[in-house]
């Protein structure tokens, strides 16, 4: 085979801020828009280039491109050295890589693009037919977990891990993009890694998504904010292993083994996991948004959603926009503000996703008033943040999920 094509989608998270690493639950989708990604065989080395910027790069397993920190290439090189590492040598290539999905948006363009990559040259160089890719990745949820393990640089079953893109994160998008399916969401566990529920979203609805114009680029400070969340966690969970002698991968596994499979985050049986913040504030704070996001907005999300319940819909995701102003920390004024216009608005819901300082914001609406919410949405926005003139909106709905094509 000398030429082949994968798409992959983004991703909207509805609800689930920052909560997949630590092994909790999301309530997640692929969308309709996405990145293409074509491998061709011959030249010299890997050759990538993108219509979204108009680079074109030499690439080469091992060896530093030499890039500025988050140039997309780095992306590509990741996936390029972690494959190499797996599974061995890649063949010489030209990798065309085209995009309809809005970079550092919020929506992941970045792990799709890896992603994308990632399936391509495994496919190219005949990686994903051997016993090791298959019994690393026997699955679709396998196969998520792999590629998150590519961006983040862990380890998965046996494949050695690496430096990954410095992000700390988990796999959540990548779950949604190789998971999702058309007019669904997904309530998903990340500890144990299971689709818990699909969730049809009524056709009379649809996701306007608002891209602030504050770019959501996992690197410098919004890296090394993104991370200290994420980095907290770790810490929690270092306490608490410490404290019980125990040894919890993840800290819904301590919640699961406190509170059951179907934890209240007002069980009392939880207040010795919260006391080993020891007062911190920070830490508090960050253990009490996963509880709270995770066991309790999560799962509310998902059953209003189900039930056709805007308003219990409505009010539990205002809840979630609220928690992660006051207690993750994530949001800045313009996603704030975009959040709290879509519900003046007339929005069903609406709050900001993703990794956060920065990105974009959804809102639920009729899908006949789409295109009309979505324009005054905008106007709106630029007539409060002027200065934020990459700021656009699209109109999506869950669409399919990653596919040769």
């Amino acid at each position: 085979m000398s030429s082949l094509t994968w798409r992959v989608p983004g991703r909207i998270e509805v609800l689930g801020k920052h909560t997949d690493y630590a092994g909790g639950r999301v309530l997640v989708g692929a969308i309709d828009h996405g990145i293409t990604v074509r491998a061709t065989l011959g030249g010299e080395g890997v050759v990538a280039s993108t219509d979204a910027f108009g680079d074109r790069v030499r690439l080469a397993a091992g060896v530093d491109p030499g890039l500025p920190d988050g140039h997309w290439a780095r992306y590509v090189q990741t996936a390029i050295d972690r494959l190499t590492a797996n599974f061995g040598t890649i063949a010489p290539c030209e990798l065309t890589i085209t995009s309809d999905l809005p970079p550092a948006s919020g929506m992941s363009s970045s792990s799709a693009l890896l992603c994308g990559v990632a399936l391509a040259l495994a496919d190219l160089n005949g990686f994903s037919s051997t016993p090791a890719w298959q019994d690393a990745c026997p699955d679709r949820l396998s196969l998520a977990g792999y590629l998150a393990c590519i961006e983040n640089g862990r380890t998965w079953r046996g494949l050695a891990g690496s430096r990954g893109v410095g992000t700390f994160g988990g796999s959540e998008d990548h779950t949604a993009m190789l998971c999702g399916s058309v007019g669904e969401l997904l309530q998903v566990e990340f500890d144990p890694l299971r689709v818990i529920e699909s969730v049809p979203l009524s056709e009379d609805v649809a996701f306007v998504v608002a891209v602030s114009g504050v770019l959501a680029e996992k690197t410098g400070p919004a890296r090394d904010a993104y991370n200290r969340a994420s980095l907290a966690t770790a810490s929690i969970l270092d306490l608490w292993n410490e404290r019980s002698g125990r040894r919890a991968a993840t800290l819904a596994a301590v919640v699961r083994t406190l509170a059951g499979d179907a934890p209240d985050p007002a069980d009392p049986t939880l207040g010795v996991l919260r006391r080993v913040t020891g007062g911190d504030a920070w830490l508090s704070a960050r253990l009490e948004h996963f509880l709270q996001e995770s066991y309790g907005l999560v799962p509310g999300a998902t059953r209003a959603l189900a039930s056709g319940d805007w308003a219990t819909f409505g009010r539990v995701s205002a809840e979630s926009q609220r928690l992660a102003e006051t207690l993750l920390g994530n949001q800045v004024p313009q996603t704030i503000a975009l959040a709290a216009s879509a519900r003046e608005l007339g929005a069903h819901a609406s709050s900001a996703f993703g990794a956060g300082f920065g990105g974009s914001v959804w809102a639920l609406v009729d899908a006949q008033d789409a295109d009309a919410f979505a324009h005054d949405w905008l106007a709106r926005y630029r007539s409060e943040f002027p200065d934020e003139t990459g700021a656009s909106v699209l109109v999506t709905r869950p669409g399919s999920a990653a596919e040769r094509i």
